[in-house]
This record gives structure tokens, C-alpha cells and sequence, in this order.
């Protein structure tokens, strides 16, 4: 499958070893990850000012993200589609990028449930999608 996972997703499974940190390499191991240069600007910049992280520390998951996730660029979109322009985005990359899930934890994208068929869920609900998947 073919997934996006939004910014906080990302975040969420490099600051710990919970759900998101499982999803993130679950995603790995059996999906293609789709994010944008946007998303990465996006990471690197809350792991700098949220997370405090070293720059060097940053510099190696950015990498890692850019070596391990497919890069592509988001169509732009009428910002009324989403209050938020940074979910406007994400919006975006799913119409060019065509994945099966997007992944969030955001309020915003998930009260939209689907964007051009495409399911928006959270990390759980992708979590337990996979496992009946698995069984």
C-alpha cells in the first residue's frame, strides 16, 4: 500500500517508542511512505524548536526520511478545501500522490474522514486495519 503520513505522525514516532513509532515502521517494512519536501520542512522544523533536538541528530533523520520515503510534490489546492494551509497541503500531495491511507492525528484532516476516496485515519486505525490484514 501506499501511505502519507502527515507531519505529526512522523514526529510523534521519532520522540518515542509508542504507536506512531510502530505504524512509522510497519510502513516501512510492508508500504511505500509518501511525504513532500513540505512535510520534511515541516519535521525538521518542529524537531528543532518542540523537540529541541541536535541539529546533527536532525540532519540524520532527515536523511533517513529523504533515503527511505518516496518524495513527491503536492498540487496546489483552494484553500477552502481546509481551514489549515499546512492540511491544504497534505490534501494536495494525496491528489498527485494517490496513496491508499492518510495517516494523521490531526483534528482537522480527520473530521474530513476521506478526500477523493481516500481514507484519512489515525495511526490506531491504520494500526488495526494492517493487523486484520496480517491475521
Amino acid at each position: 500500500m501506499r501511505v502519507i503520513l502527515d507531519t505529526n505522525v512522523i514526529l510523534a514516532a521519532f520522540a518515542s517508542r509508542g504507536l506512531a513509532n510502530a505504524v512509522f515502521e510497519l510502513c516501512l517494512e510492508k508500504h511505500e511512505i509518501i511525504i513532500s519536501e513540505h512535510i520534511l520542512s515541516e519535521v525538521r522544523r518542529n524537531l528543532q524548536k518542540k523537540l529541541k533536538m541536535p541539529e546533527e541528530k536532525i540532519k540524520r533523520i532527515i536523511q533517513y526520511l529523504r533515503e527511505f520515503c518516496t518524495i513527491t510534490a503536492y498540487k496546489r489546492l483552494d484553500k477552502m478545501v481546509c481551514r489549515d494551509p499546512d492540511d491544504v497541503k497534505i490534501l494536495g500531495l494525496s491528489e498527485v500522490a494517490k496513496p491508499d491511507y492518510i495517516i494523521t492525528g490531526d483534528m482537522d484532516l480527520l473530521a474530513l474522514k476521506e478526500f477523493h476516496s481516500i481514507p484519512i485515519i489515525t495511526p490506531r486505525e491504520f494500526w488495526e486495519i494492517s493487523k486484520s490484514k496480517r491475521t
